[in-house]
């Protein structure tokens, strides 16, 4: 593979504007696409299968014409102080309203808070249900301001009037500035690396077309596939941060190629072999990560994971194709300016590295001291203690993890400044908190001598349980054969009561059935909520299992050695849980989440733990790769196992940290989307970062290795054998060029390809 990448390279530096125009091509083919494709539908997060789906199945079977997960309106009305809805205007002005709203042409009812007796016992609160035909994303404009005039009247009249439901949901504003304060963040993390302007805004370049391809490609593609605006968002927020990373391993191999003498084709070339075998590897560990989220059997995940994994794709492709092409247009333009005037980087050398050493810009010396040496040097003297405080660290770290509560967060959790927080807080105070998470009941009875006596019994029987605070009358179907009715907990739809009381029902259901001859299941978005949840917890740790178990063979693969694939692993594991220690402690503790415009704090959301889990194992391998295959290819060149480490981090340490932060900038950017779970995993994924990069490989991996001495690199001889050999770091490739047998006769030529050197 060096080999391959290593010509790649070379052809993509050669052959420079045809690489560039060719990507140009693909970003305004998909561009072209993205303006003239359909709106994405909506994309869900049901899982088949759970009780509450089939529910809403038997619901779109036994009715027909009506749609159970079709669009509606709560329209909630709040009195003026000292007033009543009930008050004649009032009355009049709620009236109107509804007769308004029923004429429309999708919808599918339209019910007054009189007639279905949705008033509150003070009489200041009151709600009417608008419901539709059609899912949100398929309601018209007209159908839409129909509403929305009829909304705006009655406010004129003095009544405080504010929309709940999917009708008029607010779109979720991107995160904007603060997005682009993350990659302002990420140009001075280059600037301050490289030294150069050029050096650092190649990776941005790079990865800013590599995210506007795969963005452009998920609107093109979101109306066939169902991809959403969150699946688009991840995309994004991933595809960024590894699109400058990748880049940056990159341009600064070919930096310390060029400061090493070599050419600048010839640097490009090594860059790609060496590098960019690297960055294959490491993509492939966050895409093979990201596709195996499909294996959880949640759609909207399984859409998320494959179009970050495509957006990843797309990042490596670039690094190793278009990065070279633009080396290629500025060969020295990237270099420091240290390096330009010391004449090392000038393209004279003779490409086998015999040349002139720069003893600045990229510490080609291998006995200058930089900041990776210091800080390894430190960690070999105390391994101990800097093993014990990082693990003790993390571990505190990871407690409050020991609590995650998942769930999917509706209105409540978005900001007071939109109107369906508004409407979901006007009426827990009218109607109690039970009344924004309804039960909805579905009752088949089929089986039962006397239907309607069947489900008058079962809704006795459930106006009797503990916790339900009160049950609407059934709605039968036309045959007869199947009721829907409604049941109002006494507590809030996110909390544990109400998980109880849901399992309490369905528990009552063998002697229902006995009973009556009928059957029920429990459904609606608070029932849905609880088995998303719950089947997404049961699923958290076989993936965990899988991805580390995936971790160790990858692992063992690139570094052929045992135990350095357990450490990895282990150091995951540890980063992975401090994650999510950090965010329930945020999130769904409170601590600190003023600071992070978090309003409403309780269950993490569903999908996060497992997304998180995915993303961050990519992540994590990708400065296991990076850091640890140079201590490698000291070892094997012969140095000893300490003195291996501080080579590592020589040449390592210094671009991995610039790597974290910038992915750290970049992920923290979403932290100021006011959609939950995007803030979420921004956060999530910011502080995974820190805790993998900078803790677990930076402090544990040295402090381990250098416990383990010349047993870190054990490898049983059977298995040696048995392994195929992946070459990472290049070394084949370097043993060839050194024989002179890599590319033949074509030395010649590169004389005749190669431009004059430019500034």
């Amino acid at each position: 593979m060096a080999t391959f990448l290593y010509r790649l390279g070379r052809t993509a530096f050669r052959r420079r504007w045809s690489v560039v125009l060719l990507w140009a091509a693909v970003l305004v083919a998909v561009g072209a696409g993205a303006v003239k494709a359909p709106a994405a539908t909506d994309d869900g997060s049901f899982i088949p299968g759970i009780e509450a789906q089939k529910a809403f199945d038997l619901m779109d079977q036994r009715f027909p014409g009506s749609s159970a997960d079709g669009a509606s309106a709560r329209i909630v009305f709040v009195a003026p102080g000292g007033q009543k809805v009930t008050g004649a205007d009032h009355r009049a002005a709620i009236e109107k309203l509804v007769d308004e709203t029923a004429g429309g042409t999708q919808v599918d009812s339209a019910v007054s808070p009189f007639q279905a007796k949705a008033v509150s016992k003070d009489a200041t609160t009151a709600y009417a249900t608008v419901t539709y035909k059609v899912k949100a994303d398929e309601l018209t404009d007209t159908s839409k301001k129909t509403l929305e005039n009829a909304i705006d009247r009655a406010r004129d009249g003095g009544l405080t009037v504010e929309v709940g439901g999917t009708a008029l949901a607010t779109q979720p504003a991107a995160g904007g500035a603060a997005e682009g304060m993350g990659v302002a963040i990420a140009a001075v993390v280059l600037l301050v690396t490289f030294g150069s302007l050029a050096a650092a805004g190649l990776p941005l370049l790079t990865a800013l077309i590599g995210v506007g391809i795969s963005i452009a490609s998920v609107l093109a593609l979101g109306s066939t596939f169902g991809l959403s605006m969150t699946t688009g968002t991840l995309a994004s927020m991933l595809g960024l941060a590894v699109g400058i990373d990748y880049a940056l391993f990159v341009v600064s191999r070919y930096r310390e190629e060029r400061a090493k003498g070599h050419t600048p084709q010839e640097a490009a070339g090594l860059a790609a072999g060496t590098a960019g075998s690297a960055v294959v590897f490491a993509g492939l560990t966050v895409v093979i990560a990201l596709a195996g989220l499909s294996v959880v059997g949640v759609p909207m995940l399984t859409k998320m994971g494959l179009a970050a994994a495509g957006a990843v794709v797309v990042a490596v492709l670039i690094a190793l194709t278009l990065v070279p092409a633009f080396l290629g247009l500025w060969p020295n333009a990237v270099l420091s300016r240290a390096t330009r005037k010391s004449g090392s980087g000038s393209g004279s050398g003779s490409g086998s590295g015999s040349g002139k050493h720069a003893e600045t810009g990229e510490q080609a010396e291998t006995g200058k001291q930089n900041g990776g040496t210091r800080w390894a040097r430190f960690v070999l003297r105390r391994p101990v203690p800097v093993l014990l405080a990082g693990v003790a660290g993390l571990g505190v770290l990871a407690l409050p993890a020991t609590d995650l509560q998942m769930g999917m967060p509706g209105d409540e959790a978005k900001p007071t400044s939109t109107t369906e927080r508004r409407a979901y807080d006007a009426l827990a105070d009218g109607f109690g908190a039970g009344f924004n998470g309804p039960l909805t009941i579905v009752v088949d009875a089929k089986g039962a001598d006397d239907p309607k006596a069947a489900v008058d019994t079962v809704t006795k029987e459930i106006g009797a349980t503990d916790g339900v605070v009160s049950v609407s009358a059934a709605r039968f179907n036309p045959a007869g054969d199947t009721a829907v009715f409604s049941a109002v907990p006494a507590t809030g739809p996110s909390e544990q009561t109400t998980k109880d009381l849901v399992h309490t029902i369905r528990a009552e259901r063998p002697a229902a059935e006995s009973a009556t001859g009928a059957t029920f299941e429990v459904t609606g978005s608070t029932a849905m909520n609880i088995d998303v949840a719950q089947a997404l917890q049961d699923a958290l740790v076989p993936y965990l299992a899988v991805v580390v178990g995936l971790a160790f063979v990858l692992l063992l693969l690139v570094f052929r050695s045992v135990l350095v694939p357990v450490k990895a692993a282990l150091g995951f594991l540890l980063s992975v849980l401090a994650a999510l220690g950090s965010v329930v402690a945020v999130f769904q503790w409170g601590w600190g989440a003023e600071l992070l415009g978090v309003e409403q704090t309780g269950p993490i959301m569903s999908l996060m733990p497992i997304f998180l889990v995915g993303i961050v194992f990519g992540l994590a391998m990708d400065y296991e790769v990076f850091l640890v295959a140079r201590m490698r290819e000291a070892y094997v060149h012969g140095d000893r196992p300490a003195q291996a480490v501080v080579t590592g981090f020589r040449h390592s340490a210094r671009v991995v940290a610039a790597a974290a932060l910038i992915m750290i900038a970049v992920f923290s950017g979403f932290i100021g989307s006011s959609e939950s779970m995007i803030k979420t995993i921004g956060f999530g994924l910011a502080v995974a970062v820190l805790f993998d990069a900078f803790v677990v490989r930076m402090a544990l991996v040295p402090a381990v290795l250098a416990l383990l001495g010349e047993r870190a690199w054990w490898l049983p001889r059977r298995l040696d054998k048995a392994l195929p050999r992946v070459d990472v770091e290049g070394e084949a490739l370097q043993s060839r060029l050194g024989a002179g047998t890599l590319h033949g006769g074509a030395d010649a030529k590169e004389a005749d390809d190669r431009e004059p050197a430019r500034a």
